[in-house]
């Protein structure tokens, strides 16, 4: 699959925006606009998504694809704020049916994806029909980890009676991702948890789901722990399973992943005059006149007093607990849905004259790799939740880019064969 460059993209987009339309969306200015269309200067890699969201808008374009023509579906479970969906998107993907619980990152969900075409977004997946989710090539779904009952298979494998996924996962949101896998039969999926799910319960609970993906529901199944700070400057580890319903040649080795990342500076916001100006943003977090971060992010006296003491006891008493300092060069700790509590986990140095402060939730957004296009509606508190329960959206990208080409694959055999598998949840 041939994706646009940067520039392709920015020809598309001046086809139909003005420089000023194109330099207000990507937050830059219309002379840096200029240097990229006349060669001046190259046009960043990073700004691709931001330049197929300004295409996407223009209601001339499917969701991400440079082309205009999606290559595939793929349905977006327990979406959050629809990181996952983004990296897919990047690759010409068409988002057709989404499933998110909380209405905050529902409303942060809608603005950034506004619904069209025959897309749905629905609540709780849990009590949705499986037949009523329409078809599809890709299942994505980061979903939550809850506890498997494995003390019933283990007593049922001791009486000799078989058993399924469903007696296996009935309970767990894991199971709501295995009955759509089951009726609708997608090319392939991908989901997403913490890297714990892989010791959780001495490593039973992973086997259960490897279980209940390769043995019962027939996948080729490849899983693989990848951190974050390959592309953006935080430490985040983070397990994805990817698995196809036929048999590929689908490597993890096929990958990139470069060596050195971005470091927080990259990230922060820039008090030199050069932040861009948001038109959704304004100086909600970023003071322009001043060139300041507004001073609302910096911890208060007694916030400050109360974390260097909890640090100061926890050392004393030879824990490792405490606040994580970062700078302009680091890779900081991994952001946390508590972020809005204190912060701790990430404190930004602001010099031996001024406490540390927060980062903003802008500056939370890049950390998860989410262009600056990215609209954040909701209060600082809900932000930190949602960037802090969502997913490095480069490393989702990086990851669509190595499973499309198989997917492709499989769609093609299919189609020529004219035929696709179902299998009935209770078969």
């Amino acid at each position: 699959m041939t994706l646009a460059a940067p520039l392709d993209l920015l020809k598309q987009a001046r086809a139909r925006f003005t420089q000023r339309e194109i330099a207000a969306h990507v937050g830059k200015d219309i002379k840096t606009v200029r240097r990229w269309e006349k060669g001046e200067t190259p046009c960043p890699s990073m700004l691709e998504p931001a330049l197929r969201d300004l295409l996407h808008s223009s209601g001339r374009t499917k969701a991400g694809s440079a082309t205009g023509d999606a290559q595939f579906r793929f349905i977006d479970l327990f979406a959050g704020i629809g990181g996952i969906r983004m990296g897919f998107e990047a690759h010409g993907g068409d988002c057709v049916f989404t499933s998110e619980w909380n209405d905050f990152s529902t409303k942060t969900y809608r603005e950034n994806y506004p619904p069209g075409g025959d897309h749905a977004l629905i609540g709780d997946i849990v009590s949705f029909p499986a037949e009523e989710v329409p078809s599809h090539d890709v299942l994505l779904g980061g979903f939550p980890c809850q506890p498997f009952s494995i003390a019933g298979v283990s007593k049922k494998n001791a009486l000799g009676r078989p058993h399924g996924f469903e007696c296996t996962t009935q309970g767990t949101l894991f199971f709501d991702v295995a009955r759509i896998i089951a009726a609708k039969r997608p090319a392939a999926f991908l989901l997403e948890n913490v890297k714990n799910l892989l010791s959780h319960d001495k490593g039973r609970t992973f086997d259960v789901i490897l279980q209940t993906l390769r043995d019962e529901l027939g996948y080729e199944v490849h899983y693989r722990v990848v951190d974050g700070q390959h592309f953006t400057p935080q430490h985040r580890e983070r397990i994805i399973i990817v698995g196809f319903r036929g048999k590929t040649s689908f490597s993890w080795d096929d990958l990139h992943l470069p060596e050195s990342g971005p470091r927080l500076g990259s990230i922060l916001h820039r008090t030199d005059g050069s932040e861009p100006v948001l038109p959704w943003d304004h100086d909600r977090f970023f003071d322009h006149a001043s060139k300041r971060v507004q001073p609302k992010y910096t911890l208060t006296p007694n916030l400050w007093t109360y974390l260097q003491n909890y640090a100061a006891k926890h050392r004393a008493a030879g824990n490792g607990f405490g606040f994580g300092m970062a700078y302009p060069d680091s890779v900081t700790r991994t952001l946390s849905a508590r972020y809005h509590k204190d912060g701790s986990e990430i404190l930004v140095y602001q010099g031996e004259q001024l406490r540390p402060r927060r980062l903003t939730p802008r500056e939370c957004a890049r950390l998860m790799g989410f262009p600056d296009t990215f609209r954040i509606p909701v209060s600082d508190t809900q932000a930190y939740r949602q960037f802090g329960n969502s997913v490095v959206m480069p490393v989702m990208r990086e990851v669509a880019r190595i499973m499309l080409p198989h997917v492709q694959t499989l769609l093609a055999v299919e189609t020529h064969n004219g035929s696709k598998q179902t299998l009935s949840l209770y078969s």
